[in-house]
């Protein structure tokens, strides 16, 4: 597999980018991972980079982004955070990716039993974690179709409260950062929320996330 290089970056499309995804974690449920020379492609980039995506996901251990999407050194700007949320210098680190790093999707993805996410549908408050749990609690208000048992033993709820997360999550990205919200616009790149199910491994796109528009046309 070769490693990036600026001109194979410039000529992935965002649509091509995740369809490069998609591939990979067809390949990570399969257990057929591509064989990779990662210390080759550690050399390979020692001079620069050029990911052709950037993705949001949690810190939770089975969610590694370049095991789940078979990818090597050099393919993806990966950001973790518990509970897959956003704040300013997530946003920041976003814009770095695609606008001066050339990246062509963002991702946002979530994932099953995510204890994120139980934490805050239980309202659990310990430290520095409550003020996590508060970005993620909008989202356990919005999910209004489980009326009863709204905890984390009702896997039901969690479900559904991890997918508004996400969802949420892909919306922010586009309210609050004007420059990104410009190159999805613009077709320079584009956005989908996802949810891995930690069992198998599989990601689950969301199309009602999903925006990838045309390449603005030059006058």
């Amino acid at each position: 597999m070769k490693t990036l290089t600026k001109e194979m970056q410039a000529a992935i499309t965002p649509a091509k980018a995740l369809e490069l995804l998609t591939e990979g974690n067809k390949r990570f449920i399969n257990n057929l991972k591509i064989n990779r020379n990662l210390l080759q492609q550690a050399n390979e980039t020692s001079d620069g980079q050029h990911p052709f995506a950037v993705i949001l996901s949690c810190i939770d251990s089975r969610t590694s982004a370049e095991l789940i999407f078979d990818q090597g050194l050099g393919d993806i700007f990966s950001v973790r955070i518990a509970g897959n949320i956003l704040n300013e210098d997530i946003l920041g680190s976003m814009e770095f990716g695609c606008k001066v790093a050339g990246s062509k999707i963002i991702v946002v993805l979530g994932h099953t039993s995510c204890g994120a996410i139980k934490g805050a549908c239980d309202h659990v408050e310990m430290g520095n974690l409550t003020s996590l749990l508060d970005k993620i609690r909008p989202a356990v208000d919005n999910e209004l179709t489980v009326t009863e048992n709204r905890n984390s033993a009702n896997e039901e709820f969690v479900e559904k409260v991890t997918v508004i997360n996400v969802k949420r999550t892909v919306k922010a990205i586009q309210e609050r950062s004007p420059i990104l919200k410009e190159m999805i616009e613009t077709g320079q790149i584009g956005i989908v929320g996802g949810v891995q199910d930690i069992a198998t491994g599989e990601v689950t796109f969301l199309p009602n996330t999903l925006t990838i528009n045309a390449p603005a046309q030059s006058a």
